[in-house]
């Protein structure tokens, strides 16, 4: 039982090290968000279980173990969502020009491509 205070020990060590390195090194990948509805889903689901590892009075080893772990699903998750409102917003800005030359077709087509991804986002 003496090992594992050491190994949770040097786990925080080898965290604080890998932190401040240039480079660090992808040894977790945290569950993958291949689309904008599982990324959305385990950012929901990460954050609350961020929400409840800080919620305790002091963090232990442990703890700052599974901080480190789950922040790669939210990394992950915040790429996917990142990339679709990148890609949201270009259709916003189509549906934004083609109001302005009175174009309809477009505004439909463009303005129900636009609200199936918001959708997605906000209920």
């Amino acid at each position: 039982m003496k090992t594992l205070p050491l190994a949770g020990a040097l786990l925080v060590l080898g965290l604080s090290c890998t932190a401040l390195a240039e480079d660090r090194p992808d040894h977790f990948h945290g569950k993958s968000a291949d689309t904008l509805e599982a990324a959305v889903a385990n950012f929901s689901e990460y954050n609350e279980k961020l929400a409840a590892l800080l919620a305790k009075d002091d963090l232990e080893p442990v703890d700052m173990a599974q901080v480190h772990e789950l922040t790669y699903t939210l990394e992950n998750a915040l790429e996917k969502i990142s990339e679709e409102l990148d890609e949201l917003a270009d259709t916003l800005e189509e549906v934004h020009v083609a109001s302005e030359k009175l174009d309809a077709e477009v505004v439909k087509t463009q303005g129900q491509k636009y609200l199936e991804t918001a959708r997605k986002i906000v209920q």
